[in-house]
């Protein structure tokens, strides 16, 4: 296992992140897994024995099911919480209620205290704002954020599924007032959605930003189990058929995914996993796991090394159609390129 900086932080944390969806499966979460106590923590030990020392968690997550199980497993294994990283975040609804739901400075407080009394913990190393919030100004999130980390409740915030234009609004607005801003961001990024790279990706190089992709596997879709004569294979994605992807293309890159894995010897998810770990940029990739075999063979995905023309395969077979303002930049850019050494 290696162990990258998370930003501009002085935070290191391990290439792979252990994100804990799986536990609990509460409500229409069970769709994606419904581990008991016992299975979660055999997880959380399997992840620290491989070295991971990075644990992403939501209040939403079973509505407060995995945050509990998290803080559990680490009780009952006597995991010394100063050598681990535990993300959580906070946005979505949890009950009734007008304010039970957003990004006020109202429910930004409740969550955290909610969250660290399930987790058992005084603070979260990372708070993210699991999405956004029409209702609330930019510039209200930021200042209660501010606060937050200024009360010690979190280390650091984050924030996972703005657009660009925002997430470069919330830093703006923390620089002037000489707040805390974003350290990291999570965004769904995988073979079968590069759509972070428009944007997203160019923005967290510019501004320094720790990269954690979710749903690598694009809801299990390139694990290797789905195929065009098999689009229906035990996975989650048969009853929970998301993130979107274009499957059509997903089965095209799935093929070149295939005859890569063969000619290392290795599952196609292992191949997948690479490919997005070894993305610029990215700071540690959220994987998740219904067993500890599964876990295991997305951590052996550290060990591959891709060929340049095996990448370049998967780079191809993958990318992006072209749109504006993107190829108009690139068109135009052609004229102020350096070699730099």
């Amino acid at each position: 296992m290696k162990y990258n900086l998370f930003g501009n932080t002085g935070l290191i944390v391990s290439e792979l992140c252990f994100g804990t969806m799986t536990f609990g499966g509460e409500g229409y979460w069970k769709a994606i897994g419904s581990l008991p106590q016992e299975d979660a923590t055999a997880l959380i030990k399997a992840s620290v024995d491989a070295g991971i020392n990075f644990f992403d968690t939501a209040n939403v997550y079973s509505y407060g099911q995995s945050e509990q199980m998290l803080g559990n497993a680490i009780k009952t294994l006597g995991l010394k919480r100063h050598e681990l990283v535990i993300a959580t975040k906070l946005r979505g609804r949890l009950g009734e209620g007008h304010n039970n739901a957003g990004l006020s400075r109202y429910h930004i407080f409740q969550s955290i205290d909610e969250s660290l009394s399930r987790l058992n913990m005084d603070h979260a190393d990372i708070l993210y704002v699991h999405g956004v919030d029409p209702l609330t100004p930019v510039e209200q999130t930021m200042r209660a954020l501010n606060d937050v980390v200024a009360s010690g409740k979190a280390r650091y915030i984050a924030v996972c599924n703005w657009p660009a234009w925002m997430v470069m609004k919330g830093q703006g607005i923390a620089a002037r007032n000489g707040w805390h801003q974003f350290e990291g961001l999570q965004y769904f990024y995988s073979l079968a959605g590069r759509d972070a790279e428009r944007e997203i990706l160019p923005m967290a190089k510019d501004q320094h930003l720790a990269v954690m992709p979710w749903s690598p596997l694009a809801g299990g879709f390139m694990s290797g189990k789905y195929t065009r004569e098999n689009d229906k294979a035990g996975g989650r994605r048969d009853n929970f058929d998301f993130p979107p992807v274009n499957k059509e293309k997903a089965y095209e890159i799935i093929d070149v995914l295939e005859n890569i894995s063969k000619a290392h010897n290795v599952s196609v998810a292992q191949v997948a996993l690479a490919w997005v770990r070894l993305q610029q940029g990215v700071t540690s990739t959220i994987i998740g796991a219904r067993n500890v075999a599964q876990l295991n063979d997305n951590v052996q995905s550290t060990n591959i090394v891709l060929h340049a023309e095996e990448l370049q395969q998967l780079n191809d077979i993958s990318a992006l159609p072209k749109e504006y303002p993107g190829w108009m930049v690139e068109r135009q850019s052609g004229d102020r390129q350096m070699n730099q050494k």
